[in-house]
């Protein structure tokens, strides 16, 4: 009788306990994987992002992924930092440009390449790195590989008022650093000369560019690519010439500095009201500045960034960022990041995302599907950047350089160019300071790595 109570009991142990468990596994299996996505964005960006996010989850009912803004991209790294402490990274962190050595040396990321390995689609969406366009590809491939998902790219463009240009009998915006200094001799002569020629943000973006337009490289070591820089080279002629000339502009009442260092706000401020004639600032801008201006009744009109035309022009590096894979994650939520990165930049969305913003199309596909649109031939001020960085020489300057804390670099560009405005003084002086101060910020963080 014991023996039949305890067959039973057991039984009906067992019954329970596999119901149970299939309804837990029912249960799991009908919910889907979370996949966390950081972006450094508040703006109409952020909520892009997020509509696209809802997008995918209806497409992919087995995952939810879900997008969280951060104010700007030190923020995020601040944030990233944190989290990894904490382990309670996202999945997917976007990551800028000047991070990226950063990023390889902190670990913190999985390479996409890594992450792929020879799959050719996952969950049915193809991968197709050919597609991208060359400058990004060469960007974003380290020791061979492509370490993150390429995304917001972009290109500084000159931005010109037509009517201001035409008043002072301009029929072209400036092409070079020459050009432009002639333009605003003749637009600040007009008697109804506006506030200001030309402006940009004072940001170490600008001189990078510049750097990069004459062939130049920041440091040792092909830049960073080939090995670790470890000298850097801010007292080069080609760098003394961008300090000469921004002071110069300056100084002949040219150039309008709000004050204010990394003042993104103040150039597209100045350009869509017609404060001054011209303005130099990301592709990014394009949909803004266009838009805002002809609510003012400004017709804008974009070109390429002015050069040094005593070096010539080799090309423009792109800016931005891109999207990185945390790693060790889950493979199921590692799988469901993949999957919305690569959909996220698909041939339409990459062409749509350049259509809300301005940011480059990056695959050769989404450019050909926006000719195909008649997108450039209506909007021709989005197609400045994509022809500019398209028909740039790929070196191992317009490639970019790998610095472990760039950031902080940029900031000694940055407040060197804002002494020599408005203190003054000799540029090769600051620049042959700034190197030294840039030197040993390498030099520190480089020890941590030795």
């Amino acid at each position: 009788m014991n023996t039949r109570r305890t067959f039973l009991a057991v039984v009906a142990g067992l019954v329970a306990a596999s119901g149970a468990a299939f309804l837990a596994a029912d249960s799991f299996a009908q919910s889907p994987t979370d996949v966390k996505v950081w972006i450094a964005f508040t703006d109409n960006r952020l909520d892009w992002a997020r509509e696209k996010a809802a997008e995918f989850n209806e497409q992919f009912p087995q995952y939810n992924v879900t997008v969280e803004g951060y104010g700007n991209y030190e923020e995020i790294q601040q944030a990233t930092d944190l989290a990894i402490q904490q382990n309670a990274a996202p999945a997917v962190v976007q990551w800028f440009e000047v991070g990226t050595q950063r990023a390889r040396d902190f670990g913190y990321f999985k390479s996409i390449a890594d992450a792929l390995g020879d799959r050719t689609e996952v969950n049915g969406i193809p991968v197709d790195f050919d597609d991208f366009i060359e400058p990004v590809v060469s960007y974003y491939t380290l020791d061979g590989k492509f370490t993150s998902m390429p995304w917001n790219s972009s290109s500084p463009i000159l931005y010109s008022n037509t009517a201001i240009l035409e008043k002072a009998g301009i029929d072209t915006p400036p092409a070079t650093w020459q050009e432009v200094e002639a333009a605003c001799e003749k637009i600040m002569a007009l008697p109804d000369a506006p506030q200001g020629c030309i402006t940009w943000p004072n940001h170490g973006w600008f001189y990078e560019q510049w750097m990069a337009q004459q062939d130049a490289v920041l440091a040792n070591n092909g830049n960073g690519r080939e090995g670790r820089a470890t000298e850097l080279f801010l007292d080069s002629e080609p760098s003394i010439a961008i300090a000469s000339w921004w002071q110069s502009m300056e100084d002949q009442g040219y150039y309008v500095y709000s004050g204010r260092q990394r003042d993104w706000a103040a150039t597209e401020q100045a350009i869509q009201t017609g404060t001054v004639a011209m303005a130099i600032t990301s592709s990014a801008d394009a949909a803004n500045i266009t838009n805002a201006a002809k609510e003012n009744n400004i017709d804008i009109v974009t070109t390429r960034m002015p050069y040094n035309a005593e070096t010539g022009w080799t090309g423009n590096l792109i800016g931005g960022a891109s999207l990185w894979l945390v790693k060790d994650l889950p493979k199921e939520v590692e799988e469901g990041a993949l999957s919305f990165m690569l959909w996220l930049n698909n041939t339409e969305n990459a062409a749509e995302w350049h259509q809300v913003t301005g940011y480059l199309p990056i695959r050769e596909s989404s450019v050909k599907l926006l000719e195909s649109q008649g997108w450039f031939e209506e909007n021709p001020n989005f197609y400045t950047a994509s022809d500019q960085i398209n028909n740039s020489t790929v070196t191992t300057a317009t490639r970019g350089a790998l610095l472990g804390p760039f950031p902080q670099i940029r900031d000694v560009i940055t407040q060197t160019m804002e002494d020599l405005m408005l203190k003054g003084g000799d540029p090769a002086q600051a620049m042959a300071q700034a190197n030294q101060q840039a030197n040993q910020l390498l030099a520190e963080y480089n020890s941590l790595y030795n």
